[in-house]
C-alpha cells in the first residue's frame, strides 16, 4: 500500500479521526499514516522523527483507532470473555520522565474528548496516590501512561498475567534516552516479561534522531532467534533551527561556569520573547541563575524554576503555568530536556556549553514544536573554551550530526533485582527465565554462567555471605522452581524497586525563624543532598527553591529552614550533576583550536587569546597532545590538553600522579576541567624531561590502564561508592523499610563492610564484577582515556616554558576553587585571575588584561 494512494488514507484513518484532522486544517503526516499501516500488519516499529513532527500522536493513533472500533460494553450486562474490551488494558505508554507521562496523558485527553471517544487514559508514576495505583491493578484504563519503575512493580504482582494478558501495544517514548542507562536495562527486562505475558505484543519505539538507528531498532523486538530489528521508519526533517551564539557586551571570562557576564543579555532575550526555556547543566546553576534573573527583573516578568530536587507539587505548578501560557521563562535542567509539548515556547536559551550535539538538538526542539517553522535558540558560553565548544555544536547541528551514545549492555545488578521481582510474582523456572531474559536486546549476550551466578547471589548473597540468613532472599522448591524466602522479602522488593540511586536526600521544611523543629503544616520545599547540609551550621544561609533560606536545624531526614535575606548565601551543589563532553564535540573543538582560519568566527578576545598562545607556546594539531611544563612560585606544573571531558581527565590525573610519584617527581595534586589537566608538585618536570629522567612517551603510555589502574581502584573510595550503588540496585542493601528510610550514613557503613568482606574473601563476586563495569564505563571514562592514549601515541608535543601559558590559565584557575558557585566564586576568580592572566599574556605591570 503506497502512502501516495488517496484511497489508503481514508481506509486507514476512519471517522471521526479524519474529520478531527480536517477540522484543524491538518493533514496526517506520512509517518503517522505509516504507523497505522504497521499496526494493521501487526509489526513492531521504530519511528525516528524530529521534535514537532507529531511522533507521539503517531505512536498512539493506531491504538485510538482500534479502541474506537471496539464494541462498547453496556453497564449492567455480562462482559464477554476475555474481559478486556474497552475497560481492559490495551496500550502501555512508557516514558523516561514522570512529567512527560503526565503531559502526554493531558494532551491525549483533548482529541479523545473532541472526538467523543469512550477511552479512559490514566497515569501511573511514583506521584500517583497509592489508592489509585491499587485500583489500576484490578480496573485498569485502556491506555496507561507510566515509567520503567512502575512496570517493574506491575509485572511482579500476582495480577500481572490477567492485567497484561490482552495487552496489544507498548509505546516507548524518547527511547534514545532510555537505552543508555540502567533504567533502560530495567525496562528491557520488563518488556521481555510483557512479551511472555502477551504473545503477539506490538512495540512502537519513538525517538529523536540518533547516531545508530539500526542498533536502536533491535530494542523493541524479541532477540531469542538471533539479532532482529523492528521496522525502521525515519520521518522527514523540518525547517533548520535558528541558532545563534551570544555576542556578549562584556569580555568572555577565562574560566568559571556562572555566565554572569551575560545576565543582562539573557534577561533582554527573555523580555523580548513570549516564552523562553533557559537550560543549564546543573541544579546548582539553575538556582543561582534564577536568583540573579530575579535580582535584575525590573519588569516583574513571571520567571519560574524547575529541577528534579524541587517538591513535585511545585514542579507540577510550574508545568501547569507553562501550559496555560502564564510564564515568560523557566530556568530548568535536564528535567525538561524531553518531550513535553509546549507549543508556545518561542526561544530556548542554553547557558553553558551543550556538551553534546544530540542533547543540544533535543533542547532546541523544545521550542516551537512546528515542523514548518524554525525553532529559535541562543547559546551562552560561560568561558572561552566553551565558546569553541558552542561553535563546534553549531557546526554539528548544521550538518545534522549526532553523537548519542549507543545502547548499553545490561547490568548484572539490575538483573539481580529483576530475578528477585520474578520470584515475587510467582515461583519461576530458571531455564524459562534465562530464555526470557536473553530475548531482551540489553541481555541478548548474557552467558548462562553469569545468569546462574546472579541466581546464586540472590539466593545466598554469594559464597562469602551465604552463612547470613538475611541474604537468602529466594529458595528452591522440591520441583526445582525458585520462590521468595518469606513475605517480608516481597515487601522489601516493592519498597526498593528501581535503578535511580541519588545521593541521600533530606526534606527541606519551612518553619518560623528561630524554630529548630517543624510546626504543624510546615511546607516541604523539596529535597537537598545530605552531604551539602552536613557542611552547614545552624544560621548559615543557602539558596534553594528560588529562595534564600537560613538553616535552623536538622532532625532525622528533615532539614528545617526559615526565609532569610543574605548577600552571601551558598548554592547547593549536587553530586553527579554535570554532563560529560561528548567525544564528537571534543574532536571538533580540537579541530577549531588547530585551524587558525576558523578563529575569525570567534569573539575578538578569544581569537587574541589563541593567537598569543601560538606565539608563547604552541597550538596542537587535531591528533596531537600538547604537554606544557613550567614553574610558578615554589611549585612546578605539567598541563596537558586531551579535550576528553572532566571524568576522563580525573582518571588520567590519578594515574599520572601515581607514575610521577614512582619517578620521584614529588607530585602534590592535580585538577581537571572538561578540556585540560594540570598536575603540580615539587619536582622540576622540565629539568627531568631535559635530563632524560622523565619520558613523556612512557608517562602517557597505554599500560597505565593495567596495573596502575587496578592498584588505584583498590586504594580509592570510588569503588566503595560505586559498590554501594550496585548493592542498593541489586537489593543487597535496602534504602527503605516499612515506615522508615535508611540515612545515607547507615547505607554507606553497611555497604563498606560488605565490600571489604567480599574483596578479602570473594574478589570475583558478581556484585564486584558489576561494580568494576560501572566504574570503568561511567565514573572513570576508561575507554576515552585509552582512545586518547592510542590516538596521541608518538604525537606528544612538549613545551618547556618559563611561565604559565594563555591556554593553561583556565585550568590553573580551577586550583583550590571551592565547589560553591556564587558571587564569592567570581570575586576569588577575579583576584586570582589578574596576576595569572598578566603573567600569561606577558603584561609586566600587572594591569587589567584579557
Amino acid at each position: 500500500m503506497s502512502l501516495a494512494d488517496p484511497i489508503a488514507v481514508p481506509d486507514l484513518l476512519p471517522e471521526p479521526f479524519a474529520g478531527w484532522f480536517a477540522a484543524r486544517g491538518w493533514s496526517p503526516r506520512p509517518h503517522q499514516i505509516a504507523l497505522l499501516e504497521h499496526a494493521r500488519a501487526g509489526r513492531s516499529v521504530l519511528l525516528i522523527a524530529p521534535t514537532g513532527a507529531g511522533k507521539t500522536l503517531a505512536g498512539f493513533l493506531p491504538s485510538l483507532v482500534a479502541l474506537a472500533a471496539q464494541r462498547r460494553h453496556v453497564p449492567g450486562t455480562a462482559k464477554a470473555e476475555p474481559a478486556m474490551g474497552p475497560g481492559g488494558l490495551h496500550t502501555l505508554y512508557i516514558s523516561p520522565l514522570k512529567a512527560l507521562a503526565v503531559d502526554v496523558a493531558r494532551n491525549l485527553e483533548t482529541p479523545i474528548a473532541e472526538m467523543g471517544l469512550d477511552i479512559r487514559v490514566e497515569t501511573r508514576t511514583g506521584d500517583t496516590p497509592q489508592s489509585k495505583r491499587q485500583r489500576q491493578r484490578f480496573d485498569p484504563p485502556q491506555m496507561l501512561m507510566t515509567t520503567p519503575e512502575q512496570i517493574a512493580l506491575l509485572i511482579a504482582s500476582r495480577e500481572a498475567p490477567k492485567l497484561f494478558g490482552n495487552l496489544k501495544t507498548v509505546v516507548l517514548d524518547e527511547l534514545h534516552a532510555l537505552v543508555t542507562s540502567k533504567r533502560g536495562d530495567l525496562l528491557a527486562l520488563g518488556l521481555a516479561r510483557l512479551r511472555s505475558l502477551a504473545p503477539g505484543l506490538r512495540v512502537v519505539g519513538l525517538s529523536a534522531t540518533v547516531a545508530d538507528p539500526q542498533a536502536l531498532a533491535r530494542w523493541p523486538v524479541d532477540q531469542s532467534n538471533g539479532p532482529d530489528a523492528a521496522d525502521l521508519l525515519v520521518a522527514e526533517t523540518g525547517v533548520s533551527p535558528d541558532v545563534t551564539i551570544l555576542s556578549p557586551r562584556e569580555r568572555v571570562p577565562w574560566s568559571g561556569h556562572s555566565a554572569r557576564h551575560a545576565l543582562g543579555v539573557i534577561y533582554e532575550a527573555i523580555r523580548d520573547h513570549r516564552t523562553s526555556l533557559v537550560f543549564v547543566n546543573t541544579r546548582s546553576q539553575a538556582e543561582m541563575l534564577f536568583q540573579e534573573l530575579w535580582r535584575i527583573n525590573e519588569d516583574g516578568l513571571a520567571i519560574a524554576l524547575h529541577h528534579g530536587s524541587l517538591d513535585v507539587a511545585q514542579r507540577r505548578k510550574v508545568e501547569a503555568a507553562m501550559v496555560a501560557g502564564s510564564l515568560r521563562a523557566v530556568v530548568c535542567t535536564s528535567t525538561l530536556d524531553l518531550g513535553i509539548d509546549w507549543g508556545d515556547i518561542d526561544l530556548v536559551i542554553n547557558v553553558g556549553a551543550p556538551k553534546g550535539a544530540s542533547r543540544l538538538a533535543q533542547r532546541i526542539g523544545r521550542a516551537n514544536h512546528r515542523l514548518d517553522e524554525p525553532s529559535k535558540a541562543l547559546l551562552v558560553p560561560a568561558n572561552r573554551f566553551e565558546v569553541m565548544e558552542c561553535e563546534a555544536a553549531l557546526e554539528a547541528l548544521a550538518e545534522g550530526a549526532q553523537d548519542s551514545p549507543p545502547p548499553r549492555t545490561g547490568a548484572l545488578d539490575v538483573l539481580a533485582q529483576h530475578v528477585l521481582g520474578s520470584a515475587v510474582a510467582a515461583p519461576f523456572d530458571p531455564d524459562a527465565l534465562y530464555a526470557e531474559i536473553t530475548s531482551a536486546a540489553s541481555y541478548a549476550d548474557l552467558t548462562r554462567d553469569d545468569f546462574d551466578r546472579v541466581i546464586g547471589f540472590v539466593a545466598t548473597g554469594g559464597y562469602a555471605l551465604k552463612s547470613y540468613e538475611r541474604y537468602a532472599r529466594i529458595r528452591r522448591t522440591p520441583e526445582g522452581l525458585w520462590r521468595v524466602s518469606n513475605p517480608q522479602v516481597a515487601q522489601q522488593y516493592r519498597l526498593n524497586v528501581g535503578t535511580i540511586v541519588e545521593a541521600p536526600m533530606l526534606k527541606v521544611r519551612l518553619v518560623r525563624p528561630g524554630r529548630r523543629k517543624a510546626l504543624s503544616g510546615g511546607r516541604v520545599l523539596g529535597e537537598i543532598e545530605e552531604w551539602f547540609v552536613e557542611q552547614l551550621s545552624a544560621g548559615d544561609t543557602f539558596v534553594f527553591a528560588g529562595q534564600v533560606l537560613r538553616l535552623e536545624g536538622m532532625q532525622e531526614t528533615e532539614v528545617f529552614v526559615s526565609r532569610a535575606v543574605a548577600e552571601d548565601a551558598k548554592v547547593p551543589s549536587y553530586q553527579g550533576g554535570k554532563f560529560p563532553l561528548s567525544t564528537y564535540l571534543a574532536d571538533r573543538v580540537r579541530a577549531i583550536l588547530a585551524d587558525e582560519r576558523r578563529w575569525k568566527h570567534l569573539p575578538g578576545e578569544v581569537g587574541e587569546w589563541l593567537a598569543i598562545q601560538k606565539l608563547r607556546s604552541v597550538l596542537p594539531r587535531r591528533d596531537q597532545l600538547l604537554v606544557e611544563t613550567f614553574p610558578r612560585g615554589s611549585r612546578f606544573y605539567l598541563v596537558c590538553y586531551p579535550f576528553e571531558g572532566r571524568l576522563a581527565h580525573q582518571t588520567l590525573g590519578m594515574l599520572l600522579t601515581r607514575r610521577l610519584e614512582r619517578l620521584r617527581a614529588r607530585p602534590l595534586g592535580f585538577v581537571a576541567s572538561e578540556y585540560a589537566l594540570a598536575v603540580w608538585g615539587l619536582g622540576d618536570l622540565s629539568a627531568m624531561i631535559r635530563l632524560d629522567r622523565l619520558s613523556l612517551g612512557e608517562l602517557f603510555d597505554q599500560d597505565m590502564l593495567g596495573d596502575d589502574l587496578e592498584a588505584w581502584l583498590a586504594e580509592s573510595n570510588l569503588m566503595k561508592r560505586t559498590f554501594r550503588t550496585c548493592a542498593i540496585i541489586s537489593g543487597l542493601i535496602e534504602r527503605r523499610h516499612p515506615g522508615r528510610e535508611k540515612s545515607g550514613r547507615q547505607m554507606t557503613v553497611s555497604s563498606d563492610l560488605i565490600y571489604d568482606v567480599l574483596m578479602s574473601h570473594e574478589p570475583d563476586h558478581v556484585l564486584l564484577k558489576a561494580t568494576r563495569a560501572d566504574a570503568a564505563a561511567g565514573l572513570l571514562d576508561v575507554s576515552r582515556v585509552g582512545d586518547m592514549l592510542r590516538r596521541t601515541k608518538g604525537r606528544i608535543v612538549h613545551r618547556a616554558l618559563d611561565r604559565v601559558s594563555p591556554l593553561a590559565v583556565p585550568v590553573m584557575l580551577e586550583i583550590g576553587k571551592e565547589a560553591v558557585p556564587g558571587e564569592a566564586e567570581d570575586s576569588l576568580l577575579a583576584e586570582a585571575a589578574e596576576a595569572l592572566i598578566a603573567e600569561a599574556m606577558g603584561v609586566a605591570d600587572g594591569r587589567r588584561v584579557g
